[in-house]
């Protein structure tokens, strides 16, 4: 190589260096589109032997009650991609991580402290939530003064999760009705578990739990009752699409989440059902949430269910990422026109 061509190369070279390094900078400066996650929950726990996650599984299984039965209903089946926890004590780095690459904020639930732990740890990222049920014992309430608190001076912004159908109860049974009435007082949105039950089945994990205590209608007497209450219906409903339709079409303050149905259902029946709520008019009420727990990369996952509908427009995934939560949670929403 004569020394001239050398001189060309090296030139070249530094360039396309320069080009390199400009390339980098800009993608490390540019973010992803703002998310909203209406539906997270504040683990950070161990699991030991848990294994990797199929999420659409293709079917569920029948099982005969004299023999073994699974907790779980889903089809045991190779897929990709599986999910895979995280490794002991690295679950909620991992998932706050997730969440910075993919530019999510999250609403997270759980009771105050571990809540405030994932507050402390991402601070711009959090939106703390909290509800009346004190541990995972059947009809343990915290009382009402000090759920006031968490509400007035402890920082929380939802009152969820709420499941109720896990107890075998209504949401519009009188027993719970002034913890909605705080609700509406302090002007909190409250998040409702209403439907799937993550294939779980009654006569064998959940003996309280009712599919039937998951139809949205059960909600009109506790809406009739709290007229200014902001709801938010967690898992849409699934699968009482009809129900749910008559719900948000009586109840503008009404929302859904499709968290849990998006990644524990057939993609198909995923679809079809966020297709449902959209073509029936009210996209601007479908909200993104996950449930995530267990497994960080079920968020990124989750993401790309609705960024990859093909029965959506530009513009409803959009909303239904961003914007729809923010007018709920009546965030700014400027960043995400």
């Amino acid at each position: 190589m004569t020394p001239r061509l050398i001189r060309r190369f090296l030139s070249c070279a530094v360039l396309l260096s320069s080009f390199s390094s400009l390339a980098r900078a800009q993608n490390a400066e540019s973010k992803a589109p703002p998310v909203l996650d209406v539906h997270v929950h504040a683990m950070d726990a161990n699991f030991p032997g848990l294994a990797p996650m199929c999420p659409n599984t293709s079917k569920f299984t029948a099982s005969d009650p004299k023999q073994k039965e699974e907790p779980f209903g889903w089809v045991k089946e190779p897929c990709t991609p599986a999910l895979y926890p995280s490794a002991p004590g690295e679950y909620m780095k991992d998932v706050l991580a997730e969440m910075e690459r993919l530019n999510v904020t999250a609403v997270v639930f759980g009771d105050p402290k571990s809540v405030q732990k994932w507050k402390d740890a991402a601070p711009a990222r959090i939106i703390p939530g909290t509800a009346f049920s004190n541990g995972l014992t059947p009809g343990q309430r915290v009382p009402l003064d000090e759920l006031r608190k968490d509400f007035t001076s402890g920082g929380f912004k939802v009152m969820g999760e709420i499941g109720l159908q896990y107890e075998g109860i209504s949401p519009s049974d009188p027993s719970v009705d002034a913890y909605f009435a705080l609700a509406e007082e302090l002007d909190i949105p409250v998040a409702i578990h209403m439907g799937t039950g993550g294939s779980g089945r009654a006569n064998i994990a959940m003996p309280k739990f009712r599919g039937s205590m998951g139809n949205p209608l059960l909600l009109e007497e506790l809406l009739a009752r709290h007229p200014k209450l902001r709801v938010q219906v967690m898992h849409a409903g699934y699968p009482m699409i009809d129900n749910m339709l008559t719900l948000l079409q009586a109840n503008s303050h009404v929302y859904v989440d499709v968290a849990g149905l998006i990644w524990s259902y057939p993609i198909k029946e995923v679809n079809r059902y966020i297709e449902r709520l959209v073509d029936a008019g009210f996209e601007d009420r479908v909200m993104f949430g996950t449930d995530q727990l267990l497994w960080p990369k079920l968020m990124a996952y989750s993401i790309s269910i609705i960024q990859n509908a093909d029965n959506l427009t530009p513009q409803q995934k959009r909303d239904i990422l961003y914007n729809n939560a923010a007018r709920f949670l009546r965030l700014d929403t400027a960043q995400a026109k």
